[in-house]
């Protein structure tokens, strides 16, 4: 039997649209946080750039990892209907992760848009919000698949209004491996990232590129032309071997630093509890260009020992392949980075 046909709590239903009336999120009042958009669908950053790095970055850049759609509606459902360019199946990685949307109503988790198990191409879903007036809407794209158009559907005679701004703007920015990226929470907001977005009420930007964060100088020169609130590094786990992240983690930092003389930098290392010996020596090397900034004065550079951060909780039962985080893991990094960038951030 299907699991479905003995547990009804694990039937995912196709949505009725029938009384549903359509509208694509790149229209206002709906407004688009961490991705750009042109009529191929969504991307974070231009293709020039992604291109001149490498070959993963220019792929990945189609996945929609930290993108959020906002507004406020006091509909008491919603569809979505997404096309897709690209979905990511992976054996330790949950669909709803890699591919689902998650919806959040003033702040509260309602439940994942859901694709199926035979996703080819996009899907739709429903979610009902609840009752009780406007409510303000954040929908959580995917981590790791390309989104080429989204629209949400509402009742008709529903409203829809924008959604207050952030607290914290301009976004914060990461740029870092494929835990940056976000695999593997179980879905797109138990990401760190969207966690600390959520409990701080700060834009953001993800800049992971599982498997090609390289601490490429045309990435560096890119991120230290943006707005930014903060800054987080977190490749260490892309760099090839301990003499590439010598090679380029300081000139990094450095590039970011020229331009923005005060913005607060985050460096981390990788959130692994259990370090082996070369793991203890690539987090040393961010280390040692966070001394370094200090020495030189810097007052705004700030070292997160990723050796200690899964130990807030959950230790090694923080991951799900003594790498990439599960949910645990990523609420402890969150939790981790929360009070150095709160108050780099000057949040009471």
């Amino acid at each position: 039997m299907r699991i479905e046909e003995i547990d009804k709590n694990f039937t995912v239903k196709a949505p009725d649209g029938s009384q549903t009336v359509f509208s694509d999120v790149t229209e206002p009042p709906f407004s688009v946080h961490g991705l750009m958009s042109d009529e191929n669908g969504f991307y974070r950053i231009p293709y020039e750039v992604a291109a001149e790095a490498n070959e993963g970055v220019r792929g990945l850049n189609l996945h929609t990892a930290g993108g959020r759609v906002r507004f406020c509606t006091d509909a008491d459902r919603i569809v979505l209907r997404a096309k897709m360019r690209d979905i990511s199946k992976m054996p330790h990685f949950a669909l709803t992760g890699s591919t689902g949307f998650d919806l959040y109503a003033d702040g509260v988790y309602k439940g994942t848009f859901m694709p199926p198990q035979d996703i080819e191409g996009g899907f739709s879903a429903e979610l009902f919000t609840g009752e009780g007036g406007l409510r303000e809407i954040t929908v959580h794209f995917p981590l790791y698949s390309g989104v080429t158009k989204l629209e949400l559907g509402f009742p008709p005679g529903s409203r829809i209004e924008k959604a207050a701004p952030y607290a914290i703007q301009p976004p914060v920015v990461y740029y870092g491996s494929s835990i940056t990226q976000g695999g593997c929470a179980s879905r797109p907001g138990n990401s760190y990232q969207n966690i600390l977005s959520r409990l701080l009420s700060c834009d953001h930007i993800n800049l992971g590129f599982s498997g090609s964060a390289k601490g490429e100088r045309c990435i560096a020169e890119y991120i230290a032309g943006l707005e930014m609130s903060a800054f987080v590094l977190d490749y260490d786990h892309n760099a090839p071997t301990p003499e590439h992240l010598e090679a380029t983690h300081c000139a990094f930092f450095n590039i970011i630093r020229e331009k923005n003389p005060d913005l607060p930098v985050f460096m981390l290392s990788r959130p692994q509890p259990n370090p082996n010996d070369e793991e203890l020596i690539r987090r040393d090397i961010v280390k040692r260009t966070w001394e370094t900034a200090v020495r030189n004065g810097d007052e705004n550079a700030y070292f997160i020992d990723g050796t200690q951060m899964l130990n807030i909780f959950g230790g090694d039962s923080g991951t799900v392949d003594n790498c990439h985080p599960n949910d645990l893991g990523f609420y402890c990094m969150a939790k981790a980075l929360e009070p150095s960038l709160k108050s780099a951030l000057h949040i009471q």
